[in-house]
């Protein structure tokens, strides 16, 4: 899970040249192992079930679903019903708790508050299906949970639209998911507070409810401004869903990132226009600088392929921007080489971009301000925050690069780990072009769902950034 045991010297070739750039290819529905071995051992989820009101018939294979993820994926599972488990000193046996199927009120004052004291303190919370019908005169579980249960029509089919593939929750799943379940209608729409990750399409079924607007899953990095992850899953109403590989999938990217083993970026998302999403049409308006390529795939990835150039957008220049996309190193030597230019005038050469532009680093074995999440040779990122943050090789992670005037701020999962203010006067950053950069042939880096979100112009000497 930690980057720590990844950050080695680089060797002179790593220092030498533009900047850096690879990636792998997304990972198989059917496998429920991923990430390797470099995640914190011992983790431990408490899987709870007790139900006040309808019983779903499918909570057995919930639990022993999560029993077999766990054994496959190195995290204890314990079950119970017992509302007597939410205590402060046993609740802090466990990094996620996941609330399989719950309905109505299930815990009384004093279980309530250990429960809430353990979130504030960075428990983790897993909602699966009528967690949603639980607790519904207990605010702080609403928020907690995103959003509450109103209706749901008939078991049948739906497409779900995967709306971000960087979660290890998504990241197997391509643009669309078509599946059956029981599809709940929510009293609110939780989009303004927690980043949704799918969404029902209400043409391909009857009986939404939400307006054409219908997250299904979702997560968040904090509640009430607490360190604790929140995560939910609408889907899981049949015994069917448990034997899923897909949905297992989906379950285990939900447990992975509420305990802790996998990083995301669970901010809301609101207003980007995508710049490269995954079509032939939307990398037609990206140009290639100098030697090598980038490869586009089915699943809606593009992969640096050979030379040492740069594949930059050329419709128009940005001055005041949140440019976020998602990137992924191959996993196997570990060592994939590139980076994401800002701030550089339109050129076919690609040193333009690095002697006018500024580069956004993405290696993990190169020095302190030449490494992931540094401004390349100019400011190293907070390591210690930057290690907390970062996937591992094979695994997706998310980049927001702000800019606003000669401000630079960068969030790596959600988490700012670097802030920096250019005084060069020939790399500007108040007005340039965005790219990409393909470092060789043996440094392979994958990019997907590049997309911007333009900002009000930062006046001189009121330059701020973050959330």
């Amino acid at each position: 899970m930690r980057a720590t045991a990844r950050l080695i010297t680089a060797t002179a070739a790593a220092a030498l040249l533009i900047g850096c750039v690879s990636g792998p290819a997304a990972s198989k529905p059917d496998s429920e192992s991923p990430g390797g071995k470099d995640k914190k051992a011992g983790e431990r989820v408490l899987v709870f079930s007790k139900t006040a009101g309808f019983r779903h018939d499918s909570i057995p294979d919930g639990i022993a679903a999560v029993k077999q993820l766990g054994a496959a994926n190195d995290f204890t599972v314990d079950a119970t019903e017992d509302a007597g488990a939410f205590t402060v000193k046993n609740l802090a046996r466990y990094d996620a708790v996941v609330w399989m199927s719950t309905t109505g009120d299930v815990l009384n004052g004093k279980q309530q508050s250990a429960f809430e004291s353990y979130i504030r303190a960075g428990g983790g919370y897993v909602g699966v299906h009528a967690a949603a019908d639980t607790e519904y005169d207990w605010p702080f579980y609403g928020r907690l949970a995103g959003a509450y249960f109103q209706s749901h029509p008939a078991i049948q089919g739906a497409k779900v639209d995967v709306e971000d593939h960087a979660h290890p929750a998504t990241a197997h799943l391509g643009p669309v998911w078509e599946r059956t379940d029981e599809w709940y209608n929510y009293r609110s729409n939780p989009r303004d507070r927690a980043r949704v990750l799918a969404s029902l399409d209400e043409s391909s079924y009857s009986g939404g409810s939400m307006g054409g607007d219908h997250p299904i899953a979702w997560c968040q990095a904090s509640v009430d401004g607490t360190p604790g992850r929140s995560f939910y899953a609408g889907g899981g109403h049949t015994k069917e869903s448990y034997a899923d590989p897909a949905f297992r999938r989906h379950l285990l990217g939900g447990i992975r990132y509420a305990i802790g083993a996998a990083q995301a970026d669970c901010r809301p998302e609101q207003g980007y226009t995508p710049l490269f999403d995954g079509t032939a049409d939307s990398l037609a308006k990206w140009k290639q600088a100098g030697p090598g390529s980038f490869e586009r795939k089915d699943d809606g990835t593009i992969t640096s392929v050979g030379g040492m150039g740069l594949l930059w957008y050329q419709p128009k220049q940005f001055a005041s921007y949140s440019l976020k996309l998602d990137w992924k190193i191959s996993g196997t030597d570990k060592d994939d080489n590139s980076g994401i230019f800002l701030g550089f005038p339109p050129s076919d050469d690609p040193w333009t971009a690095v002697n006018n532009g500024y580069e956004i680093q993405i290696d993990a074995t190169d020095v302190p301000e030449k490494t992931t999440g540094s401004v390349y040779g100019f400011k190293s990122a907070d390591l210690a925050a930057r290690d907390k943050a970062l996937n591992p090789p094979g695994e997706w992670n998310t980049y927001e690069l702000r800019v606003e005037g000669e401000h630079l701020q960068i969030w790596l999962n959600g988490v700012k780990i670097n802030d920096y203010t250019n005084t060069d006067p020939a790399r500007s950053l108040r007005d340039g072009h965005i790219g990409i950069q393909n470092h060789g042939a043996d440094d392979q880096v994958t990019f997907r769902d590049i997309r911007v979100k333009e900002l009000p112009a930062a006046k001189a000497g009121k330059e701020t950034g973050g959330r």
